[in-house]
């Protein structure tokens, strides 16, 4: 399944060591403007390059317009963008066929599509396939941001490394802070710890993971689909699909389970004309809509699962137990990765919303 959305529908094609990743988007309102510079910016975002703490494949992700636009504005047909796989390696995944590796969908992936699934690189499960993601969230950001809606996700915390990050300051500043260290965290004394931890994790042959934070102010009340479509529903169906996501919490999260309601509910106060609330425990959401303050989600991702260090695992040929080391090239923490990534399936998610409610045309 390889499609999401019912009216914009984004569908992503390719694998990680193919010719090619990208996706198709429909439903975009015809005339929405396509900043093909924005788009490569956001793709170099998520690129490796020039980062000592990322992996060594090189691609340049230099972004290929197929179809839909005209005159740099979608035109009505299906927009269609990739870009091209070059640095590809397919040798060391040949090497290990039968002994799928601990962490991957080797296993299951071929229980379920055979041995001749083309799983180099982890195929159709790699993060390789966000490209198409970031392609489709950066449109879908467009048109939200059209409406002064800001988006903002950021590194929270790297391998118990935790940020301090208050809740009250601008997108803005915090945007700005944290592109000024590799990790993507606006808390610079924290950003050079996560660093170290995961140059630490590098040298022992090993991997972390961590928590991504999202911010995304200005929607107005009201967006969402319940019961099934919430706007929580929305946004963790697509997190779901980046791989490494293993968990999302919205708001309080789970800190909810612990405290009583008088300590989480929000409080509805007036400031000026506006309805507002005094804390933000929900997370910018009610009963699946925005309330019109701040919605913010965190994802955990887990640690690389391609590592250096020897891991048990079977041959799938013999029936055996078997020790297997993984080669290639591998990030030690795929958090600042995922980040624009993170970004990317939150606009997509609230631009289908938006355009089903009507908010968006």
């Amino acid at each position: 399944m390889m499609r999401w959305g019912d009216r914009l529908r984004v569908s992503i094609f390719g694998s990680s060591h193919g010719p090619e990743v990208g996706v198709t988007v429909e439903g975009l309102p015809v005339g929405t403007i396509v900043d093909v510079s924005r788009i490569q910016a956001e793709l170099d975002r998520r690129r490796p390059v020039g980062r000592r703490l990322a992996t060594k494949r090189h691609e340049e992700d230099l972004l290929i317009l197929d179809s839909g636009v005209t005159d740099g504005r979608i035109d009505g047909t299906v927009f269609r963008a990739h870009v091209a796989n070059q640095d590809v390696r397919r040798e060391p995944y040949e090497r290990s066929r039968d002994t799928p590796r601990p962490g991957h969908a080797d296993y299951p992936a071929r229980m379920r599509y055979g041995a001749d699934a083309d799983l180099s690189g982890g195929g159709i499960f790699s993060g390789r396939m966000t490209v198409g993601l970031v392609i489709a969230g950066t449109l879908a950001r467009g048109l939200w941001e059209a409406k002064g809606v800001e988006f903002l996700s950021f590194c929270r915390s790297i391998d118990g490394v935790d940020a301090t990050v208050p809740e009250t300051s601008a997108l803005a500043e915090l945007r700005a802070a944290a592109a000024r260290n590799e990790v993507g965290c606006p808390d610079a004394e924290s950003a050079t710890r996560m660093a170290v931890a995961i140059e630490e994790a590098r040298r022992d042959g090993d991997s972390v993971g961590g928590v991504i934070e999202t911010r995304i102010t200005g929607l107005p009340v009201g967006v969402g689909e319940p019961f099934f479509d919430s706007v929580e529903g929305a946004i963790a169906h697509l997190a779901f699909a980046i791989p490494a996501v293993k968990a999302i919490e919205f708001g309080r999260g789970f800190g909810a389970a612990r405290i009583r309601g008088s300590e989480h509910n929000d409080p509805f106060i007036l400031d000026g004309a506006r309805v507002t609330t005094r804390s933000n425990n929900a997370g910018g959401i009610l009963g699946g809509l925005t309330v019109g303050t701040p919605i913010v989600f965190r994802v955990a991702v887990k640690p690389t699962s391609s590592i250096a260090r020897a891991q048990d695992t079977v041959d799938l040929s013999s029936h055996q137990a078997a020790n297997l080391r993984v080669t290639g090239r591998h990030d030690p923490c795929i958090v600042p990765r995922a980040i624009p990534v993170v970004e990317a399936i939150s606009a997509i998610a609230l631009a289908e919303l938006g355009l089903r409610g009507g908010f968006l045309s």
